[in-house]
């Protein structure tokens, strides 16, 4: 009887630590491909704790990992049953239709992750966010409190705040942006379309679609904002305007979450480290939608792969991204999006911007060459060379040449 009750205090055991190592699957294989800072890092060693009890576990985190993913999770079955991605890498994952819709094991397993962790594309639940990136408001709070001003939550109210700065004298130039020409500048138009409640293509087409009033609007706004920029905005990207906030000269600015820490930073007259201050997204024209979008990075799971791998490699992932993974170590690595995450100072500006829905960075094959068409065609406009009209119908002519190039057209 005594050997009996051992025994079965050990076969318990045994299932117990079994169903602990496989984080709730009893079989399958979990391989992971992705990128190798710190936040991925910790990610892939909490999946690694499920490793045992019939499931295995491996990981190839590289800086090359856009470079090899895509050929992993071609084969059948494919090599890696999960690739961590963001926003602009996920894209080649779909084109090549190497992953699958997560709707199912979400729905099985997944009710504990928060809605804003689900990245749905066309519908279909296609990865699992866990950590965010945006650009959000960065403000002087000594340069506002002189001039009597609160922090906007407009870009109307961001406007009437540069002309108050610069009527009383405070600063001649109290605006930054990222407004390179190039990618930085139709990065700044991205977020001002969205705001403004415009769509990029039209629904279920390549067709693009920006030659409307919420375009014209969007490059209204953008030019009213750069009068009260250095004249040299359209060579500033994200390092000079962040060097601009260093040296004093700027007040009020549309800034990556990511930059904000040195901004802060000992290196920093401590005159402007210490006035800098962050909020979220700015709305603009009235509307309710964030004027910026939300980047994040995100793992999928590959088509390729036995429904066990599948589910193990989802309920791996899950384990890894969970809320008791947070702690004094692991908080400061990223903006996470999980549940019980703590902003800190530099982050509540990413974490804000979440909270609101801020639409995520387009995920369609061709979204990248209206970004590039863009980033060239709407530079004269900015620099009063044409009106808006003509520089959205160039550019939307320079994408759909593009588009009828790769055939998405």
């Amino acid at each position: 009887m005594f050997l009996r009750k051992i025994a079965t205090a050990i076969a318990l055991t045994l299932l117990a630590s079994s169903a602990w190592a496989g984080c709730g699957a009893s079989e399958g294989r979990v391989s992971i491909v992705g990128n190798e800072f710190p936040a991925i890092q910790t990610v892939g060693a909490g999946a690694m704790e499920c490793a045992g009890g019939g499931v295995t576990v491996e990981k190839n985190l590289t800086a090359d990992h856009q470079k090899i993913n895509v050929a992993g999770m071609s084969g059948n079955p494919a090599e890696y049953t999960t690739a961590i991605v963001a926003n602009s890498s996920i894209v080649a994952l779909m084109n090549n239709d190497v992953i699958r819709s997560l709707d199912d094991l979400v729905a099985k397993h997944g009710q504990d992750l928060k809605k804003s962790q689900l990245i749905s594309v066309n519908g279909k639940i296609m990865a699992v966010a866990f950590m965010a990136n945006a650009q959000h408001l960065v403000f002087r709070t000594d340069v506002l409190e002189q001039a009597g001003l609160n922090p906007p939550t407009t870009y109307e109210e961001m406007l009437a705040a540069a002309k108050v700065i610069r009527d009383k004298g405070i600063m001649q130039n109290p605006l930054g942006g990222a407004y390179a020409a190039g990618w930085n500048l139709a990065q700044e138009f991205n977020n001002m379309y969205l705001g403004h409640g415009g769509e990029f293509f039209e629904p279920g087409s390549a067709k693009v679609s920006i030659n409307n009033q919420a375009g014209i609007d969007t490059l209204n706004m953008m030019k009213a904002l750069s009068d009260y920029m250095n004249p040299d905005f359209l060579t500033h990207d994200s390092n000079a305007t962040s060097a601009e906030w260093k040296a004093g000269n700027v007040a009020l600015m549309n800034m990556w979450g990511s930059r904000v820490g040195p901004l802060k930073s000992d290196e920093v007259d401590p005159a402007v480290a210490n006035n800098t201050d962050i909020a979220g997204p700015m709305t603009v024209g009235g509307g309710s939608s964030a004027a910026s979008t939300l980047w994040w990075d995100g793992w999928t799971v590959s088509k390729n792969i036995s429904d066990a791998d599948a589910e193990a490699t989802f309920l791996a992932m899950k384990h890894a991204i969970r809320p008791e993974m947070l702690n004094d170590e692991t908080s400061p690595l990223a903006v996470w999006l999980i549940d019980g995450y703590q902003p800190t100072d530099a982050a509540k500006g990413v974490f804000a911007a979440a909270a609101m829905g801020t639409t995520p960075y387009p995920m369609v094959p061709y979204q990248g060459l209206l970004h590039s068409a863009l980033g060239a065609e709407i530079v004269d406009f900015m620099q009063g060379k044409e009106d808006a009209a003509t520089a959205l119908a160039d550019t939307e002519a320079a994408y759909t040449a593009a588009a009828k190039e790769k055939g998405y057209l």
